[in-house]
């Protein structure tokens, strides 16, 4: 059939761009770690060309950079950098509640709005349960289907670049504890109703929590690997419930 060498050859470099995304944000391909197109070609069995393009789509998500001698590493960030991100995606959520939520919601779908509830409670138990592997799944597509209610593209994909970013820096901390449950975020669900709700005000007061509590954690955590205090913001509690 014309055309199906490139579909093909696409589906491929995706396929292993989004195998090793999920390598990256679960910890498995750690920040600073260094490969080439060869290695990883040689992992998965197979041609250059689609890993290479595969490694330049996540260069171009902020998950690698390009080293000298065609190699790549994943991205270290620092701590500054994660409150960095974490004040970008407050302003674009605060943004889409302020501007687009009732907007979004007269143009919902009950499917669409059911489909959010559902990743919230999944996301949710996974919080409650600990488990930090598949928190993250559900916390992404959580993230992506509440963004997507909006119907701008360019907001949906921004914020889901930057909660990737956010769980690359925080999963390894969080794995330094012996138990999550309890420390992790949980209230996706009480989100979703505020937005469904049109409460503007609980769902920013929610994300005004949610932050703290994720800060007050990755502070401690940060701390405690520096052998030191890592800046808490002030006002902060010194713990609490968190996720990325």
């Amino acid at each position: 059939m014309p055309g199906s060498d490139p579909v093909k050859r696409t589906t491929l470099r995706s396929q292993i761009a989004d195998a090793l995304r999920e390598e990256v944000i679960a910890g498995r391909l750690p920040a600073g770690r260094q490969f080439t197109v060869k290695e990883i070609a040689e992992q998965y069995g197979v041609s250059a060309t689609p890993v290479r393009e595969a490694l330049l789509d996540l260069c171009s998500q902020g998950l690698l950079d390009v080293e000298l001698h065609k190699a790549y590493r994943v991205r270290e960030f620092s701590y500054a950098d994660f409150r960095d991100m974490v004040e970008a995606r407050t302003l674009i959520v605060e943004g889409m509640f302020r501007r687009s939520a009732e907007r979004a919601l007269l143009s919902a779908t009950p499917e669409s709005l059911g489909s959010v509830r559902r990743r919230a409670e999944e996301a949710g138990r996974a919080a409650l349960a600990g488990d930090l592997d598949i928190l993250i799944g559900y916390d992404l597509r959580f993230w992506r289907e509440m963004a997507g209610l909006v119907g701008n593209p360019y907001i949906s994909d921004f914020l889901d670049r930057v909660r990737v970013q956010s769980w690359v820096f925080t999963v390894p901390l969080l794995r330094r504890l012996d138990d999550l449950r309890g420390r992790l975020w949980h209230r996706h669900t009480e989100l979703v109703e505020a937005v469904a709700g049109r409460d503007v005000a609980r769902a920013q007061r929610i994300i005004v929590e949610y932050n703290a509590h994720t800060l007050a954690l990755v502070d401690g955590l940060s701390g405690a690997a520096a052998g030191g205090g890592a800046g808490r913001s002030p006002g902060s509690p010194a713990e609490g419930p968190a996720s990325a």
